[in-house]
This record gives C-alpha cells, sequence and structure tokens, in this order.
C-alpha cells in the first residue's frame, strides 16, 4: 500500500449561508480510519440538491433556525465536507477489512447504517451528517464501499449514487411493475431522469412532466408521453388514470398529482423543490384508498439491484457537465438554473 498523505485538497462548507461558505482548501487533515472502514481515494463526485439545500439551510422546519438545518434535523458540526455521489478507489482498510479490497474500484452507498462501527437508529447520509466526497479522500464504512466492473468513466459512475438509488427506491417502495402507468414530476433532473430509464426498465409505461426544450431527450429515455410543467394534468394525463406518481416537485399544484391516481394508486416523494407545503383534501386520500410514501432511507436490496443494473449497461450515465472541484461554486450555480438533464460531476484533483 502507497503511504498517504497527512493532508489533502477539498472543499470545506463552515457553515449555512450562500457559496461564500464553500472554502477550496488544501491543509484538510486526512480523515481517521477505523478498524471497520475503508479509505477511499475520490475520483469524482455529483452535485446533488442536497447539497445546496443543506447549506442554505432549506432543511429547517423553522425559518432562521440552523438547529435542524439538516436531513436528520439536528444541527450540523462545521466545518462540514458534503458530497453524496462517489466514484473511486479503495486504498486503506481497517484491521476488520478484508485487505484484499484495497484496489477495488467503488461507488459509496449514500445512505449510512453503519459510521465507524456505530449504528444510528435512523440512517445518515453520506457528505450530510457526515463528511462526504467533496475531497480527495474520504472515510466509510467497508459495507458501505460497493465493488463495481464497469468500463465507465469515473465521473459517468459518479453521476449514479444518489440520483438512480433514490429513483430506485421509491420505484421500490411503490412496488412499480410491468403494465403500471409511472408518473414523474421534475423528470430531467438526476432523480427524475433515473426514475424514467429504472421505470421504463421495469416494464413500465413513463409519462414525465417536464419543459418542452427537454422533451425529446426524455423520449429517448424511455417516457412514453411528456407533460409540460404548465399544463393541466387532469386534461393532459386524465383523472384516475395513473398507478403511481414518483414526485420530486411538490409545491402549489400537488393536489392535482393524487387526482390522476387510480383508486389503490401508489405516491412517493423524495423532493419538494416547488415548495414543501402542501393542500391535502383527506378524503381524496382515504376514499380512493391511496398509499404514500416518503423515501430516504434506501432499501437493503436498493443499492445492489442498481450497481447490478449498471454493471450490464442496463441504464446509462447522464452526465450533463463536468467542473474541478475547485469551481464549485460555479458548479452549483449552473445545477440551479435547471436548464440541464441529468448530472453536473466535479473531479476531484490528483
Amino acid at each position: 500500500m502507497a503511504e498517504l498523505p497527512s493532508t489533502m485538497t477539498g472543499v470545506l462548507m463552515t457553515g449555512h449561508g450562500g457559496p461564500e461558505k464553500l472554502e477550496f482548501r488544501s491543509d484538510i487533515p486526512l480523515p481517521v480510519m477505523g478498524e471497520r472502514d475503508v479509505m477511499i481515494r475520490v475520483a469524482a463526485a455529483g452535485v446533488n440538491n442536497t447539497d445546496i439545500n443543506t447549506r442554505i439551510g432549506w432543511y429547517a422546519k423553522t425559518e432562521g433556525n440552523a438547529e435542524d438545518a439538516s436531513w436528520s434535523g439536528e444541527a450540523l458540526n462545521f466545518p462540514r465536507i458534503q458530497g453524496a455521489d462517489v466514484a473511486g478507489y479503495i486504498v486503506a482498510a481497517g484491521s476488520a477489512v478484508d485487505q484484499l479490497r484495497i484496489g477495488e474500484r467503488i461507488l459509496i452507498e449514500p445512505c449510512l447504517t453503519e459510521i465507524s462501527g456505530q449504528y444510528p437508529t435512523h440512517p445518515w447520509y453520506f457528505g450530510s451528517e457526515c463528511n462526504g466526497g467533496f475531497a480527495q479522500y474520504t472515510v466509510v464504512a467497508a459495507r458501505h464501499a460497493c465493488k463495481i466492473e464497469s468500463d465507465l468513466t469515473d465521473v459517468e459512475l459518479a453521476s449514479f449514487p444518489c440520483s438512480y438509488s433514490t429513483a430506485e427506491n421509491m420505484l421500490t417502495r411503490t412496488a412499480t411493475s410491468a403494465g403500471d402507468r409511472v408518473l414523474v414530476t421534475g423528470a430531467s433532473g438526476g432523480v427524475g431522469s433515473a426514475t424514467v430509464q429504472l421505470a421504463k426498465a421495469r416494464g413500465a409505461e413513463v409519462i414525465a412532466v417536464t419543459s418542452l426544450a427537454k422533451s425529446k431527450e426524455l423520449i429517448s429515455l424511455g417516457a412514453t408521453q411528456t407533460i409540460g410543467r404548465d399544463e393541466n394534468l387532469k386534461d393532459a394525463v386524465g383523472e384516475n388514470s395513473v398507478d403511481v406518481v414518483i414526485d420530486l416537485v411538490a409545491g402549489p399544484a400537488w393536489p392535482s398529482l393524487l387526482d390522476t391516481l387510480r383508486p389503490f394508486g401508489r405516491y412517493a416523494v423524495a423532493g419538494a423543490i416547488a415548495g414543501p407545503l402542501v393542500e391535502l383534501d383527506v378524503r381524496t386520500l382515504y376514499l380512493k384508498d391511496l398509499s404514500f410514501f416518503g423515501c430516504t432511507v434506501l432499501e437493503p436490496n436498493v443499492f445492489g439491484n442498481l450497481i447490478h443494473l449498471i454493471e450490464t449497461n442496463a441504464i446509462k450515465p447522464l452526465v450533463a457537465e463536468v467542473f474541478p472541484l475547485a469551481k464549485i461554486g460555479e458548479a452549483q450555480t449552473v445545477f440551479q438554473t435547471k436548464r440541464h438533464i441529468g448530472k453536473i460531476v466535479l473531479q476531484i484533483p490528483d
């Protein structure tokens, strides 16, 4: 094993706020590895809504209260290294880990049930409740460093972990299967475009809500039909005509999503980019016997299924743009314009 450096290059989030809270540094101490951990040399890391939402304190239940501005609802300790989407290589392993794993190419499963030999009551998210991949090196429990064999580049692989596992988890929770009619909101984003591919791979009919400019690309990914964001859903899709809604948007138009669901329909949500507060007519919920799924924690089989789909080329990476880690602020600015399809990925310096 090559000798590891004592410091590394990375990006520190120093508090809640704007891009000025992101500091690109070359003097960050190397993370400490426990006996059940592995050290990962990060090759590439994707940009996510979570990175920005955590930085600005969006998760706070009370405006201006940073004490619960995280996925777990607890205050974060700063500085924090973000980055949930990681492709890299194992360069060191703890004493309780098979040393033959050194050299493996891996993707990190972002939903962590083990952190340095500890098992939290509610899983942590990599790069949120603990340090993540926006640095040259990171540490994770060996069980969450998943070996992958693929001809794809590191940048392409880094487009998968968070978005595709989130999408696969929602489809798993809703038991989406062949013949289902699935409506996907926010379909051009990382999770949305992943959902289109993964639902199509299950044999479902996919209806994608997106902008007109992105319609052709989503059809090429497997959508049967696209609907404009401002179109009336009941007119465009039909009332009581959809088996599954995969929602990443929420916001004011949310009640119309339930109107499209058939009796015994299933609704899953993993985002609220149009606003977290919605109006629910409870009669719609119980008279139509609908099932609701809030999806953050991954089902145990989801990440393994995703690795298999990547290795068998059943799904393809969607990389919209690549930035060096030093330009993370610019990358997040481009990300927030929402003009792209797929993922924005950061290359980590050697």
